[in-house]
């Protein structure tokens, strides 16, 4: 199993948010964390940012501190790179870049979600 957590701003949005990319309901939904079975073996899971900054503070900056900033990359393989464009879109995303064909082979299109977690949406060439 594996699990990424994302620090979100506002646990809320992201969750509204993830479940209508994903089109999954969260299977956790509790003060603190939210979490969303992608596929067998990952899930994503969402924990505001002032509840991760009460364990890592002040060994590491309040993730808060980052915002607006991309600090890191969801790599999804899909069939339809347009169709989770317009999903992320439509649930608050913003275009980072439209589908092209990229050097490593995969043709992929980059969004950024409500906390500027980047997503990536590929398919093989």
């Amino acid at each position: 199993m594996v699990e990424i957590i994302f620090y979100v701003e506002d646990q809320e949005r992201s969750k509204l948010f993830y479940e209508k990319l994903f089109q999954s309901k969260a299977i956790l939904n509790v003060p603190g964390m939210t979490e969303i079975q992608i596929e067998n073996g990952f899930k994503l899971g969402l924990m505001p940012e002032n509840g991760i900054a009460k364990i890592i503070t002040p060994a590491a900056p309040h993730p808060s501190s980052g915002k607006g900033i991309p600090r890191c990359e969801l790599y999804i393989h899909v069939q339809n790179i347009e169709e989770w464009v317009l999903r992320s879109i439509s649930g608050g995303a913003k275009l980072i870049s439209s589908p092209e064909n990229r050097d490593w082979g995969d043709r992929v299109a980059y969004v950024m979600d409500p906390d500027a977690h980047i997503l990536a949406f590929a398919k093989k060439i």
